[in-house]
């Protein structure tokens, strides 16, 4: 659903940067309390496996493919606020480098793809989770229905966009009845994908989903007749996390290597759901070359490598590269921050106490 530029005027655009930009800001001070010394290293992770399934369409209907957005993944694993940051560093980082989304409709497109898939999945998640029973179970069933209702929210605030600034005259009852029938489909594999990554990872790692956060209840004993808590178990030695982290972090950078490397090349090649739309009902008449369209990397490919499947695995490889790096620079610098906040805060309090 990456928005190109001409799709919207330059007034509405603006007003979307505007938009974006300060959700962003907002973003980067709740991320601050969000990330900790489990979830830092994970954000910069989810970023790159968002753009690295992002690669791989998947047929929906005759002629028209999918892919995730990610705003509900990232919110349920590592926070709604650190969510926006990741699928706004992935959506940079594909508008800059691969030409893929425009870079005047680069507020358009955070505002539709980061801030409302997160806003609406995590409430859709929240308010689940609080009615059903808690299990791990539970959370895998949340994720599902917040992922599935996330994307055709999305459409929605599109047709909005669109019949707020669009660049042509097209009828909006037709592009929202069209937009939000293909993204309800499309929001369907959304939800598979989020609740098996969530599923997954919640199975070994529960204490790394930012969701699952007091899932664990507490141990009960039988002692007299009456059920009293149980001693809790002594916390595994640092190293030992700190290796299981590395597990983690590890098997998740070389799963989103071999999507984008090697299984993006057996993606569906059909047009996602906004391409489909726009080119049936007229919507991209208007629209304008890419700013980046001579990008080395731009279309998913290597320039001057012929063969297709070594060009777009390698330009696969080289995006979830500068991804990972350019999310974990970020949430690590956020995740220092609130140390030296933190610090500052105590050795004010010792001050004021002496």
């Amino acid at each position: 659903m990456h928005v190109p530029d001409g799709f919207i005027n330059a007034p509405v655009s603006a007003a979307a940067g505007v938009v974006a930009a300060g959700a962003v800001a907002v973003s980067l001070r709740g991320a601050r309390r969000e990330l900790d010394e489990r979830t830092a290293p994970l954000a910069g992770l989810v970023a790159a496996f968002i753009f690295a399934v992002q690669m791989l369409n998947f047929p929906v209907a005759a002629g028209t493919s999918g892919h995730l957005l990610g705003g509900a993944l990232a919110a349920i694993l590592v926070g709604p606020y650190t969510g926006v940051l990741c699928v706004s560093v992935v959506l940079l980082m594909q508008g800059v480098l691969f030409a893929d989304g425009g870079l005047t409709a680069l507020g358009v497109n955070i505002t539709d793809m980061a801030i409302t898939t997160t806003v609406v999945s995590y409430l859709v998640f929240r308010g689940l989770v609080k009615v059903l029973p808690r299990g791990r179970r539970s959370i895998t069933v949340a994720s599902f229905a917040a992922a599935v209702l996330s994307v055709p929210a999305a459409a929605v605030v599109f047709t909005l966009i669109y019949a707020i600034g669009g660049t042509t005259d097209v009828s909006i009852g037709k592009v929202a009845t069209a937009m939000i029938g293909v993204h309800v489909l499309i929001g369907i594999g959304e939800a598979v994908i989020t609740a098996l990554t969530v599923g997954a990872v919640v199975a070994v790692r529960p204490d790394l989903v930012y969701g699952a956060r007091g899932l664990q209840q507490k141990l009960k004993l039988k002692v007299g007749g009456e059920l009293v808590d149980a001693e809790p178990a002594a916390a595994p030695a640092p190293a030992a996390v700190s290796g299981s982290h590395r597990k983690i972090w590890i098997t998740g950078l070389v799963t989103s290597l071999v999507l984008a490397g090697f299984v993006s090349f057996y993606a569906s090649a059909s047009p996602d759901g906004l391409e489909k739309v726009a080119h049936d009902k007229g919507i991209d008449k208007k629209t304008k070359e890419h700013a980046s369209s001579d990008s080395p990397l731009a279309d998913y490919g290597v320039k001057d490598i012929t063969d297709a499947r070594i060009s777009g695995g390698l330009a696969g490889v080289i995006g979830v590269g500068v991804t990972v790096v350019a999310g974990s620079g970020i949430f690590w610098a956020l995740r220092r921050r609130r140390t030296g906040d933190a610090a500052s805060t105590e050795v004010t309090a010792e001050r004021t106490s002496v």
